[in-house]
């Protein structure tokens, strides 16, 4: 396939902002609304690629990033002539690494760059008439999903309803009350039965607190416990709660550098690695780094937990590398995930189905959220 130069010729990000009856709980804080930064890239022929940038925190953090990608991004990007889609990747982040450092927002930015790259990569499988799971090397359009975001609040209600609607795995949200945690792990166990249980601390967990509490949920046959302590505590705690559990430990999406990526890979600690595409370094970072996940002998599956445009670009490169990783999808209710993620939303016995569209093969109607933004 020969990649043919293109001309950026508008760069413009949309902010949402959906309100929420039951607001999402971590054991960091809650969501009150649903956030989407979504990302429309043209070129000077006239295609059309788009793109979500990561949003979720601080509250006014989707305001903060449009305005990024508007009033910063775009105008050093408009006009450059792309050579392959990874150029204007390096472009916006080696020109606003002075930048980033010195305002001390190096996430902000990452995350904006990230969504810029994702409309772009969008348009360059567009501009080839293909699909992009298939631009990225997929050989089968089916990968299997998990409903995501349990709250530790009605989990029982969320789980029944991901079950019915065709979810054969499922992934709780921990690292609150102890026995509250065992509590919701023993009633999801039962609905799911056989099928996939993970958990999530959220980063919620002291090292200490992870040594004493994350045995005690071996009785529960977990696929994996997630991020159980921070992400940026020394490697020597997570190679001590390695040799700790009997079950496998996940993380990744606060991971933000080659070098870091890097690291867990050659280490066994993790065996499911969770990059975020919007939230570090798009597809021009992430593919690669995809693909030596599952040359490590690790389980790839893609963190997600935004808005439609992100969640769908994360199914592609799910099926563009393989594996047998799970793409999580969040359960919650939200609107500006389900208008826009196409066939993700329609699950069978745990899986979906990827279509042969261009790009990601929908057109966002964004005059259909119109009531919902902001910026």
């Amino acid at each position: 396939m020969t990649t043919s130069p293109f001309t950026i010729q508008s760069v413009q990000a949309f902010g949402y902002r959906y309100p929420l009856t039951a607001p999402v709980i971590t054991s960091f804080g809650r969501m009150k609304d649903r956030p989407a930064v979504f990302v429309r890239v043209e070129d000077a022929d006239g295609h059309v690629g788009w793109g979500e940038v990561w949003c979720n925190f601080p509250a006014p953090g989707a305001e903060h990033r449009a305005r990024l990608v508007n009033e910063v991004l775009a105008p050093a990007l408009v006009g450059f002539t792309v050579p392959e889609p990874s150029a204007a990747f390096e472009r916006l982040t080696q020109g606003t690494s002075v930048l980033a450092l010195q305002s001390g927002e190096a996430g902000p930015f990452a995350q904006s760059i990230a969504g810029i790259d994702l409309a772009i990569w969008d348009l360059h499988a567009r501009r080839q008439n293909l699909a992009l799971w298939r631009l990225l090397g997929g050989a089968r359009r089916k990968i299997k999903v998990y409903a995501s975001g349990i709250n530790p609040v009605g989990s029982e209600r969320m789980a029944e309803a991901a079950l019915g609607r065709g979810y054969r795995a499922l992934k709780l949200k921990i690292g609150f009350d102890p026995a509250g945690d065992c509590a919701n792990l023993e009633a999801l166990r039962h609905l799911v039965g056989k099928g996939l249980l993970a958990a999530d601390v959220n980063q919620g967990w002291t090292i200490a607190q992870a040594l004493e509490l994350a045995p005690q949920l071996e009785r529960f046959g977990l696929v994996w416990l997630e991020e159980p302590i921070r992400a940026d505590r020394p490697r020597q705690e997570w190679k001590q709660l390695h040799e700790t559990v009997h079950f496998p430990l996940a993380a990744g999406e606060n991971i933000a550098s080659l070098a870091g990526f890097a690291e867990v890979l050659r280490e066994p600690v993790l065996d499911v690695v969770q990059p975020d595409i919007a939230k570090w370094g798009g597809l021009s970072a992430c593919a690669n780094i995809a693909r030596d996940i599952l040359t490590s002998g690790k389980m790839f599956c893609p963190h997600y937990l935004g808005a439609g445009i992100g969640l769908l670009a994360s199914a592609h490169l799910l099926a563009g590398v393989g594996g047998d990783g799970l793409l999580e999808v969040d359960c919650n209710e939200n609107p500006l995930r389900d208008r826009f993620c196409g066939p993700v939303l329609e699950v069978r016995d745990g899986m979906i189905e990827l279509g042969d569209e261009a790009g990601l093969g929908i057109t966002p109607d964004l005059a259909s959220i119109a009531q919902y933004r902001m910026v």
